[in-house]
């Protein structure tokens, strides 16, 4: 009699397993911890070399410096007076400059600065963007004329006068407005005045007389005069002298001390 067959016996059957896919064997938790170590300091590698290259190529190579300093927007002021005051540290690393600390530097050394834009130019310049300030007022002592502008910052000595540019005629009366505002007030005034006036209307003046905080007027060209009053409403003024002046353009006294009842005389 037959024994029992494989199957029955519950033992395995090769042709059967052989048709079977084997599970993959686990990967071992140490081995992946390890591959991971391994990538981490790979990229960390990478971040310190491109780190320390940037650094290197910014402020050890020798690509990377001051090498031109280039000045624009001078009027008056050369580009020699410029770059000199500026002291810009050529051959240093261009990223180490300090741009505020030569924008500070100009504006000191140069008063006729009004501002100053301080800009990398990469890879090798500095370039450096001035805007002088605009005289709206000329003071007169020893011979000398003081600039003024309409900030009431004086800012430069010339020796003659600018063209186009006022001087100021400052002969405070003795009253209660002076002994209230003070002369430094009324030279503040005449500022105010003298940046509010028209181009075409500074441009023909000659003087700003000052004799007290509601009494100021002007001399223009052709012995004509304005009477401005105070510096108050000093836009409608500027309207109101420009109006009259194109209506009447022979007339040689204008008054526009109340702006919204301009007057004008003479011929």
């Amino acid at each position: 009699m037959a024994g029992p067959t494989t199957a029955q016996r519950g033992g395995r059957n090769p042709s059967a397993d052989s048709g079977r896919a084997r599970p993959p064997r686990p990967r071992r938790p140490g081995r992946l911890r390890l591959r991971g170590r391994r990538l981490l300091v790979l990229v960390l590698a990478a971040v310190v070399a491109l780190t320390a290259g940037g650094v290197w190529l910014l402020y050890g190579s020798s690509w990377l410096r001051v090498r031109q300093v280039r000045t624009s927007g001078v009027q008056v002021l050369t580009r020699d007076e410029v770059e000199s005051a500026a002291a810009v540290p050529v051959g240093a690393p261009l990223i180490s400059v300090d741009t505020d600390a030569i924008g500070n530097r100009l504006r000191r050394k140069l008063p006729r600065i009004d501002s100053v834009g301080v800009v990398r130019s990469w890879p090798h310049g500095i370039s450096l963007n001035v805007t002088e300030r605009k005289p709206v007022l000329l003071m007169k002592a020893g011979g000398k004329f003081t600039e003024v502008d309409a900030k009431g910052v004086r800012f430069g000595t010339v020796e003659s006068a600018p063209r186009s540019v006022p001087v100021l005629q400052l002969t405070p009366e003795q009253s209660p407005s002076l002994r209230r505002f003070g002369v430094d007030r009324l030279r503040l005034e005449a500022v105010k005045v003298a940046g509010e006036l028209p181009s075409a209307v500074a441009e023909d003046t000659l003087f700003v007389q000052v004799r007290s905080y509601d009494s100021i007027s002007l001399k223009l060209t052709g012995h004509r005069t304005v009477v401005w009053g105070s510096s108050e409403f000093g836009n409608a003024k500027a309207r109101a002298i420009k109006a009259l002046m194109k209506a009447a353009p022979d007339a040689g006294h204008f008054d526009v001390s109340a702006p919204t009842a301009p007057a004008v005389s003479g011929s």
